[in-house]
């Protein structure tokens, strides 16, 4: 939206301590991030979720920094006032501290993130401590992280016995403690995520972590019901099911085509047609900078 202030990790803090309440979502190309940036969102997340939803593998595992950089960098030009966190994918930063500055300049420098997302507690806090001293901001990620769904044993809800519980905090902790901005707590169980929120000092984005989280993400495909076939999910409000509306138009687009109404008298050149001027051929357009209506 133009004239829209895109959030910084200040605000998100003083957010947290005036209980106003953060809202994210996914995006994993331009329409997505601009309607997303259009409708107020606070932040978009480049989530490695885009090898589910977009690319059409079972898990985030397959999606590389090639994949990640190529798709944060669609997001940004949509969504240019928008505060943008991508997703470090699968081994990118389990390696030397090397390895993962490349990434993280990779995705900063060609996909224009203002951040990077990293799964993981305790055992990666010393990694997180060295890029937030290279100045580069980080959420962490605790809970359900998909990355260790074979080590984890499946997509299981975290935090429901009180050693569970501990361990999430301690993780927690340690992020705090290397600098991260804010912690995703994804499928934790509403009072562990409610305790975390409580001792921390930076923010907690929930995603089926209940409602005492300081802010809420989810994805993008699932809010929208953009997938076929859709799977409910009890963590998930969906408000919109683009997807049946999607098949539908695509299914009129064939009967028409193939009982020749369309293309009608309306959509046809000839001959005699003046000039038409288009402002563009494919899609909708973008505002060029420097230019005035």
């Amino acid at each position: 939206m133009a004239g829209k202030q895109a959030l910084n990790i200040v605000k998100m803090k003083n957010m947290k301590k005036k209980g106003v309440p953060i809202t994210m979502l996914t995006a994993y190309d331009y329409p997505s991030a601009k309607l997303a940036e259009e409708a107020d969102i606070d932040m978009i997340l480049v989530g490695d979720s885009l090898g589910n939803v977009v690319l059409g593998y079972n898990s985030t595992i397959p999606v590389t920094l090639d994949d990640m950089v190529y798709h944060t960098r669609a997001v940004a030009r949509g969504a240019e006032e928008t505060f943008i966190v991508a997703d470090m994918p699968f081994m990118t930063y389990h390696g030397g501290i090397d390895e993962s500055l490349r990434g993280v300049r990779r995705l900063m420098q060609e996909g224009h993130a203002h951040a990077v997302t990293m799964e993981g507690g305790e055992e990666i806090a010393d990694t997180v401590k060295r890029i937030v001293q290279s100045g580069v901001p980080v959420l962490g990620h605790i809970g359900l992280t998909p990355q260790s769904v074979n080590q984890i044993g499946g997509y299981r809800i975290q935090g429901k016995d009180a050693l569970d519980a501990e361990r999430l905090m301690n993780d927690a902790k340690a992020l705090e403690a290397a600098g991260a901005f804010a912690v995703v707590l994804e499928l934790v169980t509403e009072e562990t995520a409610a305790e975390i929120s409580k001792v921390l000092s930076i923010p907690t984005i929930g995603i089926g972590a209940g409602r005492y989280c300081d802010g809420q993400v989810l994805v993008y495909h699932d809010i929208l019901k953009y997938a076929s076939p859709y799977r409910d999910k009890r963590f998930v409000k969906t408000y919109a099911d683009v997807g049946t509306i999607i098949r539908d138009g695509i299914s009129q687009y064939v009967r028409e085509v193939k009982d020749r109404s369309f293309p009608a008298e309306e959509h046809v050149f000839k001959t005699e047609t003046k000039a038409v001027v288009e402002t563009t051929l494919y899609g909708g357009t973008k505002e060029k900078v420097g230019t005035t209506s």
